[in-house]
Parts: C-alpha cells; structure tokens; sequence
C-alpha cells in the first residue's frame, strides 16, 4: 500500500475531482461509478483491479448514504419494498464481489466500456424516463419484484459496480412505475446497503486504499449533498447534458486505453 507522501499528488487531486462528480452525478441520476471507476483505471494503472474497486466503493459509500438521507428527509420512500430489496442485493452483492478478486483488468475494462456505452444509449434514448408517479404493482407483487431486482442488480454491484445507481432507477420506474424522483430516492437506499456489503468483503481482503479512499471519500459526499439537494430542488434535467458530455468524452478515453493494450 503507498504511503501518505506518495499519494499527495496531482494523481490524488484528479481523483478527488472525479470523486467530487462522480458522487454529484450519482445523486441525481445515478452511475457515478461510470465516472469514478474508469478515472481510477485510467490515474492508477499499476493498481490491482480488486484494490481499485474496494477503495471506490469505500469512497462512494459516504456519498451515497449522504444521499440516502437527503433525499429520505424529503421524499417518500416505500421502505417495505426497500429493504427486502436491499438485503437481497447486500446477499448477493457480497458474493459478486468475492467473485470479482479472481479477475484480471483485461476482463474488467472491455466490460467497463461497454456499460459505458448501454447507460449513455439508454439516456439519450429514453428523454422523459421517470416522469410521473405511478406504481403498477400492489404491495406483495413489489416486494417479490424487488427481492428479485435487489439479487440480480446486488451481485452486479458487487462484482462490477459501475452504473448500479442507474439500473436501480431503471428498475424501479420501467417494473414499479415510480416517478424519476422516487425512483432515485430508492435506489439510493438499496445502493447503500449493497455498497456496504460488498464493501465488508473488499476491507477484509485487505482491497482498499485508504491513503486514495479517505481523501475521495469527502469530496464524493461533497458532489453527493450538492446533487441532491439539486435534484430535489429542480429535477435531473440541468444534470443530463453534463452526465452526457462527461460519459462520452469518458468512452472515447477508455476506448483508445483498450486499443493501444
């Protein structure tokens, strides 16, 4: 692990800014893990795989859950759907990343790209996702519904990551028919639980980096607060041609990393 002198460096201060984004787009329309996890691939390219993903949940969770009370502060969030979901996802989120130590950056990155590439297709695609609330499903069919959404999206966040917050949203507006708002707000809730199991795993294995995590850390719950007293305030619409331009300009970097290796 680096010692405190050898990260105090242009690396660091480029990683808390990505941080700082990443933690601010996630609050309002989720996947920041798009943004953290590639500049982290891209900053630190000696690093392990398994230590880039630990040190980046250990840096997103504080933003998420600063997230999660925000928006729980003022936003109705059905928490009898919520944490089946979210002891489903923790399950599986814990297996997805015990599965992960035994992969390589040559498997991770193609992967990376690609769900780069769905999320920004799938925002260009669908201009008025989550417009109204209107929950299609009667109390026992949502909690069915959302133990099995938490298992599968819950051992994705914990193998992979990136994009969870959005496909959590996703979820929760395509199947349950919640508004953006209370969709984000939800995903926020189960992201956190899944992030802290996953996170359990990382820590134990000896995966993070707390010399680069610590620091991240504030600056993600920084952009976290930020975006979400934001989203509250106006919507997402003000954030949707940044997330646009920042994740395109994010594909074409990684894109030309994976072809010159």
């Amino acid at each position: 692990m680096p010692e405190l002198a050898e990260v105090l460096t242009p690396t660091l201060a480029a990683l808390c800014g990505f941080a700082f984004l990443a933690g601010f787009i996630d609050a309002v329309v989720g996947g920041g893990g798009l943004i953290q996890i590639p500049a982290m691939f891209m900053l630190l390219p000696n690093v392990a795989p398994a230590a880039i993903l630990g040190t980046n949940k250990f840096a997103a969770i504080w933003g998420t859950a600063s997230a999660t009370i925000q928006y729980a502060r003022r936003v109705p969030i059905d928490w009898k759907l919520v944490l089946p979901a979210g002891v489903a996802a923790a399950v599986c989120s814990f297996a997805g990343a015990r599965t992960v130590s035994a992969l390589g950056s040559a498997e991770l990155k193609p992967l990376i790209l690609v769900m780069m590439v769905a999320v920004l297709a799938y925002t260009l695609w669908k201009k008025d996702f989550g417009k109204l609330h209107a929950p299609k499903l009667d109390a026992g069919s949502q909690r069915l519904v959302g133990i099995a959404i938490g298992a599968g999206i819950g051992f994705y966040d914990g193998f992979f990551g990136p994009g969870t917050g959005s496909f959590l949203i996703f979820a929760f507006v395509g199947l349950f028919g919640f508004s953006f708002l209370v969709a984000s707000a939800s995903a926020k809730a189960v992201n956190t639980i899944t992030n802290l199991a996953a996170l359990a795993w990382f820590m134990s294995s000896g995966s993070v980096i707390y010399a680069y995590a610590v620091p991240m850390a504030a600056f993600n719950v920084a952009g976290s607060l930020l975006g979400s007293r934001l989203a509250i305030a106006k919507g997402s619409g003000f954030v949707r041609v940044l997330f646009i331009v920042v994740v395109t300009a994010l594909i074409a970097h990684f894109a030309r990393d994976i072809a010159r290796n």
